[in-house]
């Protein structure tokens, strides 16, 4: 407490006040004993303002006070003097709090929105310079010996290089790049750093550094490096702790862009095993196939087919077309290990039965619920003719295209894959003359649903009389239409997985070369250039 009367003279000063001012004595002027920000505003009050206006703050020394006047009776007006420090510092510490908090979301939800890794560590490094330091310095964990490095500074690019840099040469780094705790700035002398850790641009020298892990998941995900050159502040310990909660969310997120990377990178892997393959021309006979999914965002799904060449013209191609019960990737899965399966029964291929039976065998022991049906077709032309071998396990007998729009449907028949614990099958002999399809489909077709009301199946009647209208077609442009209509029949509806594969014998009118030329059915195609 402080009293001064109406010209600025101390008056009175209780024993806290003459603690802070000890050499001040009654009669001394409030300009030559207090600070002038006190004495500037007793000046006001005693001139009149109105009561509680005259309330000032400012700092005595290293601390802050509050000054309330109250007038007295006599003239003289008493200033009571309120030590505001500490609310002042816990207001500003917990305002600095919520900005750290607040930027740390904002840390996550920008890095988090980015599944790609170079584009992770980019904005890592940018908001780095934005809010932590002069300069930042991301090393991915090494390859091979070579380490990915992204730079950044303020005001600067964001820079790449991939190079087998020194990482012992920073006191800390080999740590962080192995997980281990960070080792404390004032560890590190600036003076020992090697200059592949500056950015081309950084005005330097530097005067501090932050070295912090980034954390992953159960592997970690490189480290940060902070730089700030000797004309800033060095780095403080909350700054220090905060770069580390900035690297843990970085790390957090530079784990799950590289995971989600690898699994990506993995998933494209099976899916190459998984999808059907695409089909040509086989010693003079003409394969073609289509497959859709149920669900078009998976791409794959329990329908597949396969054509297996034979390794002569006088050796029998083998083609495959199954269907798996169900749908989606755990279908696939199972059509996957089919696939295999007969892959490594191809030397007894010749005998559909005995390969069915083997099938069959390997799928009753496996941990797979699902059954499966397929059609097994041994192809070999013979002259302008091709001869076929077809057998139905369970599956939906293949159709027949005649040269002159008959449809026919073959006589073969079995039991379905992975149900019963013997197979039984009929096998049906084909011959294709010239321009003649065999289709063999999955009920995906058939069982299309849709139509003008959208509850009527597709249907044989219809998928036979569309067939009739494909007479003397290549197997590719049958193959298409039927997965066209098919299509449309549905509509945006639900379908089921769609396979189809046509297996057609060599036109009479095909290409053939003649001195240079090529000609088919009188008209001449020259070679372009």
């Amino acid at each position: 407490m402080i009293v001064a009367d109406r010209d600025g003279a101390l008056v009175e000063l209780n024993d806290a006040a003459q603690l802070l001012w000890s050499d001040a004595v009654r009669g001394d002027q409030l300009l030559d004993t207090v600070p002038s920000w006190l004495a500037e505003a007793h000046g006001r009050f005693a001139d009149g303002a109105p009561e509680g206006s005259g309330q000032a703050a400012g700092t005595v020394y290293d601390r802050f006070f509050e000054a309330h006047p109250t007038p007295a009776d006599d003239g003289d007006v008493v200033w009571w003097l309120v030590d505001d420090t500490d609310r002042r510092l816990a207001e500003a510490a917990l305002a600095g709090a919520r900005q750290r908090s607040a930027l740390l979301a904002d840390v996550s939800s920008q890095l988090l929105s980015t599944l790609n890794v170079t584009r992770c560590m980019e904005a890592t490094a940018r908001m780095a310079t934005d809010h932590l330091a002069e300069a930042a310095l991301l090393v991915a964990p090494p390859q091979g010996r070579r380490h990915q490095l992204t730079y950044a500074y303020r005001g600067g690019p964001v820079t790449r290089a991939t190079a087998p840099v020194d990482v012992h040469a920073v006191p800390g780094l080999a740590e962080a790049l192995q997980g281990f705790p960070p080792v404390p700035a004032r560890w590190i002398n600036p003076a020992d750093l090697p200059g592949w850790v500056q950015p081309a641009g950084f005005a330097g020298p530097v005067g501090s550094v932050i070295v912090a892990p980034l954390p992953g998941h159960g592997v970690p995900a490189g480290a940060l490096i902070l730089l700030r050159s000797s004309g800033e502040q060095a780095f403080s310990g909350d700054e220090e702790l905060f770069a580390r909660l900035f690297a843990a969310r970085a790390g957090a997120a530079l784990s799950a862009a590289r995971l989600y990377t690898e699994q990506a990178s993995i998933t494209a892997t099976l899916m190459r095993e998984l999808l059907p393959p695409r089909l040509e021309s086989v010693h003079g006979v003409e394969y073609a196939g289509a497959y859709r999914p149920a669900r078009d965002n998976e791409r794959i799904g329990g329908d597949f087919y396969d054509v297996h060449p034979g390794t002569g013209p006088a050796e029998e191609t083998l083609v495959v077309l199954g269907d798996v019960a169900g749908k989606g990737l755990d279908a696939a899965v199972l059509t996957g290990k089919i696939r295999n399966t007969l892959h490594a029964l191809l030397p007894l291929a010749t005998d559909h039965e005995r390969t069915l039976t083997l099938l069959n065998s390997a799928l009753l022991s496996s941990h797979h619920t699902r059954f499966a049906t397929l059609v097994l077709a041994s192809v070999r032309r013979r002259g302008s003719k091709v001869e076929l071998r077809l057998t139905s396990a369970g599956h939906l007998a293949p159709l027949i295209v005649r040269g002159d729009g008959t449809v026919e449907e073959t006589a073969t028949r079995g039991s379905l894959i992975g149900a019963l614990p013997k197979v039984t099958s009929a096998t049906a002999h084909v011959t294709l003359r010239p321009g003649e399809t065999c289709l063999l489909y999955t009920d995906g077709v058939t069982e299309a649903r849709g139509g003008p009301l959208g509850d009527e199946l597709f249907g044989d009647h219809r998928l036979k009389r569309v067939l009739a209208e494909c007479a003397g077609m290549p197997a590719e442009a049958i193959v298409e239409r039927i997965q066209m209509l098919a299509a449309q029949w549905v509509g945006p509806g639900s379908h089921d997985d769609v396979a189809t594969v046509a297996i057609s014998a060599p036109r009479a009118a095909d290409l053939t070369v003649v001195g240079g030329q090529r000609s088919a059915g009188g008209t001449t195609y020259r070679r372009n250039g």
